[in-house]
């Protein structure tokens, strides 16, 4: 089965960890299953959907949006290192 383009992200973040292929797979498909993002057969969930539709970018934004109570919109994303930091006001 072809894997789906947010688990297929994971793996390639855990594997540049330097975590072994298959291990990467199995610890992927474990959190994807945990967050709700597909289901124990390896199909996408609605909210697995809605979450690779929004691209890297967009879940980094999320992520910071949500532990922070603030909107998406505040935030500009680094793609270096995969995260968002609020944008700088403007004097």
């Amino acid at each position: 089965m072809a894997k789906k383009p947010i688990t297929k992200r994971l793996v390639e973040q855990l594997k540049a960890k330097g975590m072994p292929e298959g291990k990467a797979h199995a610890v992927a498909n474990k959190k994807m299953q945990a967050a709700g993002n597909i289901t124990k057969s390896g199909k996408e969930t609605k909210k697995g959907k809605k979450r690779t539709k929004m691209g890297a970018a967009g879940r980094a934004k999320d992520r910071a949006a949500k532990s922070s109570g603030k909107k998406a919109s505040d935030y500009t994303y680094n793609q270096m290192n995969n995260t968002a930091r609020l944008k700088k006001k403007k004097k």
